[in-house]
Order: structure tokens, then C-alpha cells, then sequence
């Protein structure tokens, strides 16, 4: 079995820690509506704080992603300018292929 990649594993990171925090959130939330007073104002707190962590890992793994897309883009525009004629036959090849299924059904 292949190894999942690092943005998979980014992406499968990110959302167990959305999940905890949400959840962490929700319980405190809970709790705070259950009591009063300043208990519940630091409950409220700790959970906007558990929130915006849970933003913060989001904007992150953003973060990566998009630079791992341009890292992709910059890796192909050099291999198209490097391989123009074997870009453009498989270009033709996938056209020809995708034609015939086309016109099979």
C-alpha cells in the first residue's frame, strides 16, 4: 500500500484537530450555558481561544497546499518548455483517445 502524501496527511491532521477543538468548544460552550458568572465568561473564552487554534492549523495546512500547487505548476511549465514536442504528442494522444470514447457511446 503507498504512503499517503504530505498533503494527505496534512489535510487528515488538520481535520482531528478541527474536530477536537470543536468539540472541545462545544463542551465548554455546554458547560458555560449550564453556570454562571465568571466561570462561565472563562469557559466562553477557552473555547473562542480552542476556535481560533483550530483556524490558525486551517490557515496553515492553506498555506502549504498552496505552495505545494505552485511548486507543481513551476515543475510542469519546465517540463513543457523543455519537452514542447512530447507535450504536444501526448496532448493529441489524449485527444484521439478521448475522441474515440466520445464517439463510442
Amino acid at each position: 500500500m503507498a504512503s499517503k502524501s504530505n498533503l494527505e496527511q496534512s489535510q487528515e491532521q488538520l481535520l482531528n484537530n478541527l474536530r477536537a477543538s470543536i468539540a472541545e468548544a462545544e463542551g465548554m460552550l455546554k458547560e458555560a450555558s449550564e453556570i454562571g458568572g465568571d466561570k462561565a465568561s472563562e469557559l466562553r473564552d477557552r473555547a473562542v481561544n480552542a476556535l481560533q487554534k483550530a483556524t490558525g492549523s486551517f490557515k496553515d495546512v492553506q498555506e502549504r497546499a498552496v505552495e505545494q500547487s505552485k511548486e507543481a505548476v513551476r515543475v510542469t511549465d519546465e517540463y513543457v518548455h523543455d519537452n514542447p514536442w512530447r507535450t504536444v504528442g501526448f496532448a493529441a494522444l489524449a485527444g484521439v483517445l478521448l475522441g474515440v470514447i466520445i464517439g463510442r457511446k
